[in-house]
């Protein structure tokens, strides 16, 4: 009976705009990561109905946050600004919450110790440090905001501090020069994990598109922490065969074809899952959380759209095909109505059902009103929030089991 109620926080918080139009479709993104445990509580949630995301953090506990997050979330669906939205974390000790829309800017609020970094239209870079009350990246400004604290326990504590300003440091270089948000929020992954050591998923989203990267990197068991961001993720061959480490380490080269296999390192699995392109559609893969899964897929779309553009029939066609001839393995068929096509911003989900034996999923039934979660297209961390939830209900709903008996 026993479930959590630990300190467990994102302590790297990035979000990064390069087009404040929000005509890119990969214009802007955030994301989170650390070295603690439990980290679907602090990835972040993303509303595709306010185009917003809320990344949380900080050294409160458990139940406080989920309180603040809860408070953000009512104002985020009255409409308040940014700077509102993030503002109620100055009323719960120790937490942060960031904030960040791809045309109205980017916000963060309560405990923390970040970077502001604009670029202005004349490509001159800016970079200024703050620490607590509300800071903000103004609507119509290229620029980011990155938060970075080490977790205690951390071999590499003592850097954050040199990683926060070097990492921002290149950000703005990388917004200067038109690296797309994506790409940058990648390599800020890539350059905190390796450097600070605050490098377990979490993961990122891609605000203007719309997708995410799920919980391919998110703790798999509860006070476990989520998977190496600096680590190789998977393998993938040039004809679509893919499968996840450790069991990666087993394969040199394709078992359907022969063909060589190249390790992806999951920041590289990151940027390509939330970057979206005209002949490398975004694919977003639920139902089933067997790694290599997700990359398999994407080339497999890819592919289909490529020769038929964004044809759900001959998406479906090709995806059965691949699991017919073992390049997909775990699954069962789909069809047409498993499929979300999205053309206009280059994005394809598609929804498998876990061959016989697949890992299933218990029903939820907790104390609270399920309206909190209206507010949300998109929740990368509602189980997050589920799990948090009992743990903050954990009492009643262990006086229930025993009135029960």
């Amino acid at each position: 009976m026993m479930l959590f109620s630990s300190v467990a926080s994102a302590t790297m918080n990035v979000a990064v705009i390069t087009d404040p139009t929000g005509k890119d479709p990969n214009g802007c993104a955030a994301g989170s990561q650390s070295f603690a445990s439990n980290m679907f509580q602090s990835t972040f949630i993303f509303s595709q109905e306010h185009k917003t995301a809320i990344l949380s953090g900080g050294e409160g506990t458990s139940d406080v946050r989920i309180a603040a997050i809860i408070t953000a979330l009512t104002q985020l669906q009255a409409n308040a600004s940014l700077q509102q939205i993030v503002s109620v974390a100055q009323n719960f000790e120790g937490i942060r919450l960031m904030a960040v829309n791809p045309t109205e800017g980017i916000s963060v609020g309560g405990d923390f110790q970040v970077y502001v970094v604009t670029v202005d239209s004349s490509s001159a870079i800016k970079i200024q440090p703050a620490a607590g009350g509300v800071v903000s990246v103004p609507a119509g400004t290229r620029g980011a905001i990155i938060h970075l604290r080490n977790s205690e326990g951390n071999p590499k504590s003592g850097t954050a501090d040199r990683v926060r300003l070097q990492t921002a440091m290149n950000i703005g270089k990388m917004i200067r020069d038109g690296y797309p948000a994506t790409t940058i929020v990648a390599k800020a992954f890539e350059e905190v994990a390796k450097d600070s050591g605050e490098n377990h998923g979490g993961g990122a989203v891609n605000l203007v598109s719309g997708v995410t990267t799920g919980d391919m990197f998110t703790p798999e068991q509860l006070n476990d922490v989520g998977y190496e961001m600096d680590k190789p993720y998977s393998k993938v061959s040039n004809t679509g065969w893919s499968i996840g480490f450790p069991e990666a380490n087993n394969y040199q080269v394709s078992p359907v074809d022969g063909s060589p296999l190249t390790t992806i390192y999951a920041y590289d699995a990151l940027k390509n899952t939330i970057t979206v392109s005209g002949d490398h559609p975004s694919v977003s893969v639920y139902g089933s959380d067997k790694r290599g899964l997700s990359e398999a897929t994407a080339d497999i779309v890819s592919a289909s759209v490529t020769r038929n553009g964004y044809d759900p029939v001959a998406i479906t066609r090709s995806i059965n095909r691949a699991i017919d001839s073992g390049t997909l393995v775990g699954v069962e068929h789909i069809d047409t109505s498993d499929l979300n096509v999205k053309e206009n911003i280059r994005a394809v989900g598609v929804y498998f059902t876990p061959a016989a034996n697949g890992r299933t999923s218990p029903a939820w039934n907790l104390p609270i009103n399920s309206q909190i979660f209206d507010v949300l297209g998109n929740v990368q961390t509602i189980i997050g929030i589920l799990l948090i939830l009992l743990a903050l209900f954990r009492s009643t709903l262990i006086k229930s089991f025993f009135r029960r008996r």
